[in-house]
């Protein structure tokens, strides 16, 4: 067997496939199932045999072991990897329960280290078996290059061409073809709508009666959103008293043919429902569905008892994740395109009779909106607050804020210039930290310490993240650890889980989003006892 291994495999790749595959089995931000492990085990692993492979091609130039001396090395390196993977897949179990623990969730899981052995095996045998495919190509045409130019030549051509096709066949057929498959499918799924939402019988909201845009243009989630509009009577049931329709403007991809023609649609829009004349505008950024967390919207509409002005605008109908990769420049020009739009006019209207211009979105939406702004002191000075929910890693504003955080504060729960005018929070309490003062405008991150969306980062490749360095965010395990190339895929793998935990951890900010509101831009008479009520109902 061990002749067989070594025949067919490389020494160090070998060892360096186990070393990560087994790094793979370590807990990271969130829990996950087997199948996922898996998965990740392979991909990690053949990423691992790679760098093995190149570290060993080096050292062989420099040392030479006799044929005795490369079979003992073999031994001792198998035995110890099995020792490894055995006592790696005995914790992983434990690892995965304690992690659900830390989170408050059922830790009577299904885990099968076999079947995830073998899941691995089987995958990393495949990618491994296309990889030497490739190889052996290569060497066959620098041997045919070999007999018309000099070797060195020919050699320099053959790597030219083979890393050209293998990157044209990962871009042009694999990415491609599966964003397309992507798009082929959302696009379908954006033509439904959602069980129970029905176009609206108020004015007040696009698809509705009078409306500039049609429901059928709206897409799925742009249905949604205004057929699920607050009505009076729940208003009326929170607040005791008379309650006023709420506006809420949605602009599809259908509804016009650029992002500056859906700008301009969304204002003429919110001109008709009258939108400028209520004491509250909020212009919300959408994940790459078009999807708006309703926490932001209900919240406002609760707290000013429908006395509010909503709008949204569709940039794709990917899944966010596929559009954080393909669609990051639609989603910043539509953010750039709205808010640029909905201020112009809104700066038109006496200084004294404008309404309260907000800005909010989870997400990739926080992105979108990000883009319309050069900094911090920028969007202040232009709009009247925000609150951004779960910011991806790339938000250019969060990363300085960040990056400039104060001195002793965690990159977790960053501090900015003593609070002033930025704050983070996981929970509502973080809210009231520091003690200095806050005046308004104000701008609230809501963020957990957990949430895959805003820690990951191609960056997580090769450096330790702050985030694991000091003491550990709310929820994030103390038995995590960074390993070169793995975190990156095991955090990368985290987002696919991330909605399915508890409120307040992973990707969930649930009735949190009501504090947030409440800090920005509580009306008049706002009362802690209200933040708690509508926290209830939210919730």
């Amino acid at each position: 067997m061990g002749r067989v291994v070594r025949r067919r495999l490389g020494f160090g790749g070998t060892l360096v496939a186990t070393l990560f595959a087994c790094a793979s089995l370590t807990p990271s931000l969130l829990p996950r199932t087997w199948l996922y492990q898996g998965v990740m085990g392979a991909v990690t692993g053949i990423l691992g045999y790679a760098v093995g492979a190149a570290i060993g091609a080096l050292c062989r130039t420099v040392i030479r072991l006799p044929e005795r001396g490369r079979r003992a090395a073999w031994r001792v390196m198998l035995a110890g990897c099995g020792v490894l993977a055995v006592v790696a897949l005995w914790y992983s179990f434990d690892w995965q329960r304690d992690l659900r623990a830390l989170m408050g969730m059922d830790t009577r899981i299904t885990w099968f280290p076999p079947v995830i052995l073998a899941v691995t095996l089987v995958l990393f045998a495949a990618a491994l078996l296309a990889a030497r495919l490739v190889r052996l190509g290569g060497r066959k045409l620098n041997a045919w290059l070999d007999r018309y130019v000099p070797v060195y030549v020919g050699h320099a051509v053959g790597v030219l061409v083979i890393a050209s096709l293998v990157a044209l066949f990962a871009n042009d057929v694999l990415f491609n073809g599966f964003v397309a498959r992507v798009s082929d499918i959302s696009s379908v799924a954006n033509e439904g709508t959602h069980p129970g939402v029905r176009p609206p019988a108020s004015a007040y909201l696009s698809g509705g009666p009078r409306s500039l845009v049609s429901w059928e243009s709206l897409g799925r989630e742009g249905r949604r959103f205004t057929g699920t509009a607050a009505t009076p009577a729940r208003l009326r049931a929170f607040s005791g008293r008379p309650a006023t329709e709420p506006i809420r403007v949605y602009i599809g991809l259908d509804s016009a043919p650029s992002p500056a023609a859906q700008a301009a649609l969304a204002v003429r829009e919110l001109e008709r429902t009258g939108a400028f004349g209520r004491p509250v505008l909020a212009v919300l950024g959408t994940t790459g569905t078009g999807w708006v967390d309703p926490h932001l919207a209900d919240t406002l509409e609760y707290m000013y008892n429908g006395r509010t002005a909503l709008v949204a605008m569709q940039y794709s109908y990917l899944p966010s994740w596929v559009s954080f990769l393909v669609d990051r420049e639609k989603a910043a020009a539509a953010g750039r395109a709205l808010f640029e739009a909905v201020r112009e006019r809104w700066a038109r209207l006496p200084a004294g009779a404008r309404p309260r211009l907000l800005l909010s979105g989870e997400s990739l939406g926080s992105y979108e909106l990000e883009q319309a702004f050069g900094d911090l002191a920028d969007l202040v000075s232009r709009a009247d607050g925000a609150v951004f929910v779960g910011p991806p890693n790339a938000n250019p504003i969060w990363q300085r804020l960040t990056g400039g955080r104060d001195r002793g504060s965690p990159v977790w729960r960053p501090v900015y210039q003593d609070g002033r005018t930025a704050r983070f929070a996981q929970h509502p309490a973080d809210l009231h930290l520091p003690a200095a003062p806050w005046p308004r405008p104000r701008v609230v991150y809501l963020q957990n310490a957990s949430d895959p969306v805003v820690w990951w980062s191609p960056r997580l490749i090769y450096r330790r993240p702050a985030w694991l360095e000091g003491p550990r965010g709310p929820g994030v395990n103390p038995e995590m650890n960074w390993f070169p190339l793995v975190t990156f895929w095991q955090v990368l793998v985290d987002m696919t889980s991330a909605l399915d935990v508890p409120p307040g951890h992973g990707h969930r900010y649930g009735a949190n989003i009501v504090d947030g509101w409440a800090a920005v831009a509580a009306p008049p008479g706002w009362s802690p006892h209200d933040t708690w009520r509508l926290r209830a109902l939210v919730g």
